[in-house]
């Protein structure tokens, strides 16, 4: 207890003393910042745009990055077998969901965590994969968003047949580390089969892999490539769009970007979209909602995109119905 009277400087320095102890007393009560782990077989660069679609779909949620949601990036640099101690990391970092980008991505982390919640986007069916119980009722604490591009192979075949009648012996180019990858060949194959094609099918695992690959192409005299669907292709379609335009090869692949570099066509579904769908999830898994209520959503627009510039280049004539079809023609 107190004795004597209280002088008026004590008492102002006591109110002074608590005053300064209220700011960290506040910050000491306020929540952390919920944190999303991104993992992804790519790279910061090739991720840019997947990422401010990601962001997009947050923000439609009332999650911004950095002022009140924080991201902890994994990229494997294109090395996949560095994917599992990236997905057990965040996992030991016990952030609050993973956004798996692809396939891979998308395995790993359902391998590394039991319990905490995950988001995907794959180009398969995820049933089939084995990431959930079903597309309605997802069950356990993964759930995501599917484009469905990996059953897309024979429809580009056919529209790259229709681009180059007379390209006769086709290249396709897959990923052997995306579990689809042997799918798509034996699909693929039967197409051909059925049109009259020859198809060669070529590996890259890694953006070093290309030069080498189209070098390999000039040997077996390819007249055409189908690039099929995988995260690494996704994000080097610039440097993809090059390579077909120096070689002088008719190319289609199943993003819009590849197009817009100057390739020649893709078909498939709207990446973007599916990346802010991811975005979304993540957000409504923040706010309390469980993986196994949300159902995975399903691409319902495919696109067809056609460069007339590089079709002229390339010497070719785009069937008006091919342009009829198409739902945007880049002139």
């Amino acid at each position: 207890m107190l004795r004597g009277p209280i002088t008026r400087r004590y008492f102002v320095s006591c109110l002074g003393g608590a005053a300064a102890t209220w700011p960290l007393a506040a910050q000491a009560q306020q929540p952390a910042m919920p944190v999303i782990g991104w993992l992804s077989p790519g790279s910061r660069e090739a991720d840019q745009f997947r990422l401010a679609a990601f962001e997009r779909g947050l923000a439609q949620t009332a999650h911004v990055v950095s002022k009140n949601v924080a991201l902890e990036y994994r990229w494997a640099e294109d090395r996949h077998d560095r994917l599992p101690a990236l997905a057990a990391d965040l996992v030991q970092r016990r952030v609050n969901v993973i956004a798996a980008a692809g396939t891979a991505a998308a395995r790993e982390a359902k391998a590394s965590a039991s319990v905490l919640p995950i988001v995907f986007l794959t180009g398969v069916d995820p049933v089939a994969l084995g990431l959930v119980a079903s597309l309605v009722r997802p069950g356990g604490n993964v759930t995501g968003v599917t484009d469905l591009t990996a059953e897309l192979g024979p429809k580009q075949l056919e529209v790259l047949h229709e681009l180059a009648p007379g390209a006769r012996r086709i290249a396709l180019l897959v990923n052997p580390n995306n579990p689809n990858a042997e799918t798509l060949s034996a699909e693929l194959a039967e197409a051909a089969r059925i049109i009259g094609l020859e198809i060669h099918v070529l590996h890259a695992s890694a953006e070093r892999d290309l030069n080498t690959v189209f070098a390999r192409m000039i040997e077996l005299r390819i007249a055409g490539l189908v690039i099929g669907v995988d995260a690494l292709f996704n994000s080097q379609s610039e440097q993809l769009a090059k390579l077909s335009a120096d070689h002088s090869l008719p190319t289609i692949h199943v993003v819009r970007q590849f197009v817009a570099a100057g390739g020649l066509a893709s078909y498939g579904g709207g990446l973007l979209d599916a990346y802010r769908q991811v975005g979304v999830y993540c957000g409504r898994v923040l706010k309390g909602e469980k993986p196994a209520d949300l159902p995975v959503q399903q691409a319902t627009k495919f696109e067809l995109v056609i460069n007339l510039r590089t079709a002229k280049a390339l010497g070719l004539t785009v069937p008006l119905p091919l342009i009829g079809r198409a739902d945007e023609v880049i002139e």
